[in-house]
C-alpha cells in the first residue's frame, strides 16, 4: 500500500455494515482461525461499527463499540462503561495508524452516549498497542476463541 490515505467512519448503511464484516472474516476467521458461527453474535445489530476505507473505497479496518445492557454485560459494569471490540485491521493496512484511529473514533463514539470509560478484551499480543493508547491491563489472562486475551480499560 503506497499512500495511508483513508478516513474512519460510523457505518451508517448495510453497504459499510458488509464492509465491516468482510475485514472481520479476512483478519479473526481466515488469519486467526476464529470459528465463523462465534465471530459474528446477536450484539452486532445494537453495535456501532465504525470503519476505515482508503480514499479508492477499500475496506482498511473496523471495530465496534458495545453500549448499555449489551457493554454492561460483558464489563461487569453499568451503563456508563462501553465495550470496544472487534477491532481489525487487513494485512496490507497495518502499520499507518489504522488502528488507532479506528480505536479514537469508537472513543469518540463513546463520549457522544455519555459513556465515561471504554473497556475491552485485548489479545495479549496487542496489550502494547492498547498501552500506547492509554489503556490498563487488569485482571488474570483468560482464553476467547482459543486466543489468550486481557481485559483492559480506559477512562474517558
Amino acid at each position: 500500500m503506497s499512500a495511508a490515505r483513508y478516513t474512519v467512519r460510523v457505518a451508517e448503511d448495510p453497504a459499510d455494515l458488509q464492509a465491516c464484516f468482510a475485514v472481520r472474516k479476512e483478519v479473526f476467521v481466515a488469519e486467526q482461525k476464529v470459528p465463523e458461527d462465534i465471530e459474528y453474535d446477536a450484539h452486532d445489530a445494537g453495535a456501532v461499527h465504525v470503519l476505515a476505507v482508503r480514499e479508492d473505497g477499500e475496506p482498511l479496518g473496523t471495530g465496534r463499540l458495545l453500549f448499555g445492557e449489551a457493554a454492561a454485560g460483558r464489563t461487569g459494569d453499568g451503563p456508563a462503561v462501553g465495550s470496544l471490540g472487534r477491532l481489525a485491521v487487513t494485512r496490507a493496512a497495518r502499520g499507518l495508524g489504522v488502528g488507532a484511529a479506528l480505536v479514537r473514533a469508537i472513543e469518540e463514539a463513546a463520549r457522544a452516549r455519555g459513556l465515561t470509560a471504554v473497556d475491552l478484551h485485548a489479545q495479549t499480543h496487542a496489550l502494547g498497542f492498547y498501552e500506547r493508547l492509554g489503556y490498563t491491563a487488569y485482571g488474570p489472562l483468560f482464553p476467547d476463541a482459543g486466543i489468550p486475551h486481557r481485559a483492559m480499560r480506559r477512562a474517558l
